[in-house]
């Protein structure tokens, strides 16, 4: 402790006071919790819905891959980088109003995705939804710890993410059904759905929150979060374009920026008396492994899930709606497990747990490269994701103890924000270099297009599948990498 700085020591301690009485009424809290549980939907499905839309995105705007993988990315860049002071601008302006602002927002940047007549266009879009999704994710939870006093809150937030949960899980299935149905255009409705739910969203906060108390005090850390949006935008935007030969020059000079904005914001971070990311909760050990191991899971989940649609429809010709099958196992296990693996965690510890979860992803990952080549969906590409699913249910709920139990009494908050915002870093750098990696082992196969392309020939649905095979071997190796650094998360 004697290396921090004393601003941010003093500041360390700060009790800030959870429930509020007179936010809501009794009556009113279910109303709050409705409301939580639309805009956390629309901000989880709109993470994970495009990837099964990709192919059909492609398809219509004429998008290359470099513009489908920043369809994703862009949304990812703002809310990676910005929910963390989301939840700040909540504390100190308004929990509601910042999350009526952020849902209001995310709305009308939904009607411009629907409507976008160009991949820049939607890229442009999907920018300004993650900054809305910023303010919303958070403000989301906060409010419902504000409407709930302790004795309930528990039960509250369970039936939160049960519901947001489920929500997730049924986007894709929704969106996946919309595509074989009605068509390659149908993936505009999946943004446009997003309307409805936002409308009663606002409609039910303003009928329920009858006291929006602001807390002045701490200054916002905009600097910080002014260089994470450069960081990560430039160093993801390298990341995709590590395969472009032509302007190399560019590349390296664009990711010598990010680095640069990242290392500002590391140096930010410990000096300022009010980070968004305080860096002392890191020089606990067990609070960095479980970290480390939460960016390397879904590194290799992210990249799994974005790449894996392109294979199965462009490449395969399946249905999407079929496609979303393999994404079931994920959800489904992890909704069936997850509580058994969260107390077998508090009995043994986090760590050995989310050593044997890893592994079991790790081996999972191995299998789909194994099969992938021989285009088998049902007895292939299904039970491998099944594995990855089991393996994954061991590790989410040890990962939030862990993460919890290292940052100890009254930061528990900071600790989770933080954690979500690496999970969602992990995915957005692992959508942009696997990108490129894709695209590098599909040109070495002999690939005859260009990966994720709807194009007919054996030589290009073989390379895809190569490129995939690829793809998992290195999500199935940072699994590993996973499980060794769980193995630095203490007990106590």
């Amino acid at each position: 402790m004697r290396d921090i700085p004393k601003a941010q020591r003093a500041t360390s301690n700060k009790a800030r006071p959870v429930f509020v009485p007179d936010f809501c009424t009794e009556r009113q809290r279910p109303l709050v919790l409705a409301a939580a549980v639309m805009a956390s939907s629309m901000g989880f499905i709109d993470g994970t819905v495009v990837s099964i839309a990709i192919p059909a995105i492609r398809s219509t705007l004429g998008a290359s891959l470099d513009q489908a993988t920043w369809i994703n990315n862009a949304y990812m860049v703002t809310l990676s980088a910005l929910i963390l002071t989301g939840g700040a601008f909540g504390d100190r302006f308004g929990l509601a109003r910042m999350f009526s602002l952020g849902v209001g927002l995310f709305l009308l940047t939904s009607v411009a995705c629907a409507l976008a007549p160009t991949p820049d266009t939607l890229i442009a879009a999907r920018l300004a939804q993650g900054a809305g999704a910023a303010l919303m994710i958070p403000g989301a939870l906060a409010m419902i710890s504000r409407a709930y006093p302790r004795d309930i809150r528990g039960r509250a937030i369970g039936i939160w993410a049960a519901a947001s949960g489920l929500t997730t899980a049924a986007g894709p299935l929704i969106g996946g059904l919309l595509l074989s149905v009605i068509g390659q255009d149908a993936w505009r409705w999946i943004f446009a759905i997003n309307l409805p739910l936002g409308l009663i969203a606002l409609l039910l906060i303003r009928r329920s929150v009858t006291n929006d108390t602001r807390r002045s005090g701490e200054p916002i850390d905009l600097i910080g979060a002014a260089l994470a949006v450069a960081g990560l935008g430039l160093l993801a935007w390298t990341l995709t374009h590590l395969e472009a030969s032509n302007d190399i020059r560019i590349t390296v000079a664009t990711g010598v920026a990010g680095v640069a904005a990242l290392a500002g914001f590391v140096l930010h971070e410990w000096r300022t008396p009010h980070p968004m990311m305080p860096l002392r909760m890191f020089a606990n050990s067990s609070f960095t492994a479980a970290n480390l191991a939460t960016f390397l899971l879904y590194f290799g989940m992210s990249a799994i899930l974005f790449l894996l649609p392109m294979l199965t429809v462009s490449g395969w010709g399946l249905s999407e709606f079929k496609t979303i099958f393999a994404f079931a196992p994920l959800s489904g296990f992890i909704a069936l497990f997850s509580t058994a693996f969260g107390r077998l965690a508090d009995r043994r510890g986090p760590g050995p747990v989310i050593a044997v979860g890893a592994s079991v992803v790790a081996v999972g990952y191995a299998v789909l490269a194994l099969v992938v080549p021989g285009q088998s969906f049902w007895y292939g590409v299904l039970p491998a994701m099944g594995i990855v699913g089991f393996g994954m249910s061991m590790v989410v709920a040890p990962l939030s103890t862990a993460v919890m139990v290292a940052a100890g009494d009254g930061q528990s908050g900071i600790a989770s924000g933080v954690n979500n915002a690496i999970s969602r870093i992990g995915g957005l750098m692992a959508v942009a270099a696997m990108s490129s990696v894709a695209t590098i082992a599909y040109n070495l196969s002999g690939g005859t297009a260009t990966f994720g392309e709807r194009a007919a020939g054996d030589p290009h649905v073989a390379a895809m599948g190569m490129a995939f095979s690829v793809i998992a071997w290195i999500a199935g190796s940072f699994a590993v990498f996973a499980a060794a650094a769980a193995f630095g998360i203490r007990r106590r």
